[in-house]
């Protein structure tokens, strides 16, 4: 039935246009085919207001008081009074929506009971109830669902939910509301039963739980089983509380990386500990107090208390562990002043420049001596 649908809007396109030339019969002829293929409510207006007309035109004769066709004028009033008697269905069936709005109405009305409506048990807290009507309401809305029902389903909803919060109609719907079925869909629409009726309309309902606000006075009721909606603030509010809830949570989610980054380099940081000693002078760490090696006599610094937490094989490891990296600092600093000494004398030799080759000459080579004079202790010890 549903792949029938583009064809049946072809046809009703057709008798849009027969029906504006004064064609019944081709207009009528296309109606039927389009209620055939996918039945409408528009396609089902038009064909009983056509007929109905039509039948008044021919008792009354077919040419006016002017002695003109009458066939035109009533082809264009009949288009005209389909449009009018069901305007609504009509807006409905021409609007765009998805499968998965009309499955969704379509879940609304074989619902059961309250709480299958709002999609939560029957211990549900309010806190509950108020998070299940919040997303339907917005998914269920006119303004943004257009699915055939998706009214009658909205007005479901928030029966539902008013019953639900009312702790004294909540109760007797606990006791009695199980053998009697609030949401039964007869005829194109759902029927509640009296006692368990909301005492406020679906609209009032939205407009206090999204606006804020109390429902105003002259709020239009529901009549003729559909909806008339007098404004569309609250709705585009609750929308717009929506995206921006799911903007922040989509921002989360960018930043996500680098929030975990900088607790991962935080928490790194936290856990190396910091060394015992410093080669140099720390104020900021508490390496203020100088001491030596006893094997190379290599001055390092601590904190005042190291005395106290190193003692015997654990201070000897440490000293090994300072004049390890003493030498590795002497290393490297060597080969850095020995690459300097190096790119001079070979500037000096390309460009022939005698400064440069005594600048060269005359470098004072600290680390390298020191790792030199440590060699040899090494040796002579």
């Amino acid at each position: 039935m549903e792949g029938n649908r583009d064809e049946a809007e072809k046809c009703l396109r057709i008798a849009r246009k027969a029906l504006r030339g004064g064609e019944l019969e081709q207009a009528l002829k296309f109606l039927n085919k389009a209620e055939k293929l996918y039945p409408s409510v528009e396609a089902k207006a038009l064909i009983d207001t056509i007929t109905r007309n039509g039948s008044a035109a021919g008792s009354a004769g077919h040419r006016g008081e002017s002695g003109k066709p009458y066939h035109r004028k009533s082809a264009s009033s009949a288009a005209e009074n389909g449009a009018t008697a069901d305007k609504e269905n009509r807006a409905d069936s021409a609007k765009v929506y998805t499968n998965e709005q009309l499955e969704g109405v379509q879940r609304i009305k074989r619902c059961k009971d309250y709480y299958e409506i709002l999609g939560t048990s029957k211990d549900a807290s309010d806190e509950d109830l108020k998070k299940a009507y919040r997303k339907l309401a917005l998914k269920f809305h006119p303004d943004k669902n257009h699915a055939p029902g998706a009214t009658e389903a909205f007005k479901a909803i928030g029966n539902a939910y008013a019953v639900l919060s009312n702790p004294a109609k909540r109760k007797d719907y606990d006791q009695y509301g199980d053998s009697q079925s609030p949401g039964n869909y007869q005829h194109g629409g759902f029927e509640f039963h009296r006692n368990y009726e909301s005492d406020i309309t679906p609209e009032d309902l939205f407009n206090m739980f999204f606006g804020g606000g109390f429902p105003a006075g002259n709020t239009q009721p529901y009549s003729n089983g559909r909806a008339r909606y007098t404004s569309h603030q609250s709705y585009h509010r609750a929308e717009r509380e929506q995206e921006r809830a799911d903007g922040g949570f989509s921002m989360f989610i960018q930043l996500l990386p680098i929030i975990v980054l900088i607790l991962v380099s935080v928490l790194s940081q936290l856990m190396v500990s910091t060394p015992p000693y410093s080669l140099y002078y720390r104020t900021a760490v508490g390496h203020t107090v100088k001491r030596q090696t006893s094997n190379l006599k290599v001055v390092y610094f601590c904190n005042k208390d190291f005395d106290k937490e190193y003692t015997g094989m654990t201070l000897q490891k440490i000293e090994k562990s300072v004049e390890e990296d003493y030498i590795t600092n002497l290393r490297n600093n060597c080969w850095k002043e020995r690459q300097e000494r190096n790119d001079y004398l070979y500037a000096a030799k390309v460009y022939r420049d005698d400064k440069l080759r005594k600048k060269a000459e005359l470098m004072r080579m600290e680390s390298c001596d020191k790792l030199a004079r440590l060699n040899d202790l090494y040796r002579g010890g």
